[in-house]
């Protein structure tokens, strides 16, 4: 019995209003009828590439290891930057090579923060320009290669096309300016990079900076005590300031800082907007402050 088709997964600017996420799907459907594809979000705010790839990031680890995964926030599509179809143990990436791949390249290369600009591949990953135009949809677009190319390409790679008839093999790719957040003293300093559709401000501090560097111990078991501690800590999101982290969103009265689905630290509002009420949006600074 063959082998299924491995999982599509889509993820854009495209929003539903228009039909461009349902042609993606047709040209996948008319090229490979057994594909299944899987909408992760076409609600990326447009052209915003930082968002994109922090999204594609989070979202990558929860599907199969041989999982083909189609991002395209393109504000450049029709210019010369180039069409990448990326290979990593953890999954296979087709995007524009705009910065869309950074959070999956500096997880990938453990890097507290980069430059911007090309970064070299870590050792035993694989990405190729595509550059063969036999699996391209013709006539060719200069406004839709989501169509046109990332399209019709995962459709084939998903029906086994080889990697090296896709294109000619790269060494590099481009990555955004980014800084891991990281404590400097008391004070730690990250940003905003989604707005989910609760209004619930979504950093990149990850949970892990904190948590104490060590955990109390259950005298009789010597295992963890309850839930993982967290520091005690004051969080500055534009002119307010939220005391202590939460375990719930039912938990405060109005704002609240807790760690949510993504493991970074968000800002909320019970039953409200929390980015409508500060005015904030993704790129804008949180600041947290250890309290002792």
């Amino acid at each position: 019995m063959p082998s299924p088709s491995p999982v599509i997964t889509l993820t854009t600017d495209f929003g539903l209003q228009d039909p461009y996420v349902g042609l993606m799907k047709g040209v996948i459907l008319r090229i490979n009828p057994s594909a299944e594809i899987v909408d992760v979000t076409h609600g990326v705010t447009p052209q915003n590439v930082l968002q994109g790839s922090f999204l594609l990031h989070h979202s990558h680890r929860y599907f199969p290891r041989n999982a083909i995964h189609v991002a395209v926030v393109d504000p450049g599509v029709g210019t010369n930057r180039r069409a990448i179809l990326l290979e990593t143990p953890v999954g296979r990436f087709l995007a524009p090579d705009n910065g869309l791949l950074t959070h999956v390249l500096i997880h990938g290369l453990d890097l507290p923060s980069t430059e911007g600009g090309s970064v070299e591949l870590p050792a035993g990953w694989r990405a190729y320009h595509l550059t063969n135009a036999n699996y391209w949809l013709q006539p060719l677009s200069h406004t839709f290669h989501g169509r046109d190319i990332f399209a019709p390409v995962a459709a084939h790679l998903s029906a086994g096309a080889a990697s090296s008839e896709l294109g000619d093999e790269v060494d590099s790719l481009r990555c955004l300016p980014m800084s891991t957040p990281h404590w400097r003293g008391d004070l730690l300093r990250g940003r905003v990079v989604h707005v989910d559709r609760f209004g619930n401000l979504v950093t990149d501090i990850p949970s892990s900076l904190l948590k104490p560097e060590t955990t109390p111990l259950d005298p009789q078991r010597g295992a963890p005590c309850g839930r993982p501690s967290l520091l005690n800590v004051q969080i500055e999101a534009g002119d307010t300031v939220i005391h202590g982290l939460s375990d719930s969103y039912a938990e405060a009265d109005g704002l609240l800082a807790i760690i949510g689905s993504f493991d970074t630290l968000e800002i909320a509002l019970k039953n409200g907007n929390a980015a409508s009420m500060l005015s904030l949006a993704p790129t804008d600074t949180v600041i947290v402050r250890r309290n002792h």
